[in-house]
């Protein structure tokens, strides 16, 4: 008896439970699509835009082909903002019958030029041709002003210092636009291309091959 009620009760609970759920997975929405730049009639893609659903804190951004995916629910106010774009608004409608819904969202460029700004340690220009002129260089501030600039001291600041992140994104970039460009293809070889000889020759004649074996 015990085993029969529990049995109708799990049977009462799923046939309660579904339309409750059907009813609540039915508004979602897989919204993806491409972010396109609309300015000129190229239309190329427009890599690492920002896709937020208004007032809900959650977003996704597109990948380096303009691509993006995100779950989202009629109704919603999606926000297209990138650096350099005009942001864009777009609401999923509320009518979808589907739970899929593609979009090719085009973007306007949008140059912002900032009035300049200059920065004196003196008053004015005045003072600052005083200050210059009376300034008093001794020998052993520019000995030290020489071994600042020196080859060797730039040399190794650079081998030394890290990169900031505009270097790091800067490199990264690159090395995902080289690897798209050569994508479903063999990339070159450098031994067939006479600057890259050329180039090795130059170095062989400075010595560069020969300090780095004196070095190990």
């Amino acid at each position: 008896m015990i085993r029969k009620l529990t049995i109708l009760l799990g049977v009462f609970t799923l046939f309660y439970c579904s339309p409750l759920s059907a009813q609540v997975d039915s508004n979602l929405v897989q919204f993806s699509g491409m972010v396109l730049d609309g300015t000129t009639q190229e239309l190329v893609p427009v890599p690492y835009v920002n896709i937020l659903v208004k007032e809900k804190g959650r977003g996704t951004y597109s990948d380096f082909s303009g691509f993006f995916s995100i779950v989202v629910e009629k109704g919603d106010i999606i926000v297209f903002s990138a650096v350099g774009y005009q942001t864009v608004q777009y609401t999923i409608p509320d009518s979808l019958t589907d739970n899929r819904y593609s979009l090719v969202q085009l973007m306007t460029q949008d140059a912002v030029n900032l009035p300049e700004t200059v920065v004196f340690p003196w008053p004015s220009r005045d003072h600052f041709k005083l200050e210059f002129l009376a300034m008093d260089v001794t020998p052993e501030l520019q000995e030290r002003a020489n071994r600042n600039i020196a080859n060797e001291t730039l040399e190794r600041m650079r081998s030394e210092v890290a990169s900031d992140g505009v270097e790091n994104s800067s490199y990264y970039l690159r090395q995902q636009s080289r690897e798209f460009y050569y994508i479903g293809q063999r990339p070159p070889m450098n031994i067939f291309s006479p600057v890259a000889w050329k180039q090795f020759f130059d170095a062989w004649k400075r010595g560069d091959y020969k300090r780095e074996r004196d070095d190990r």
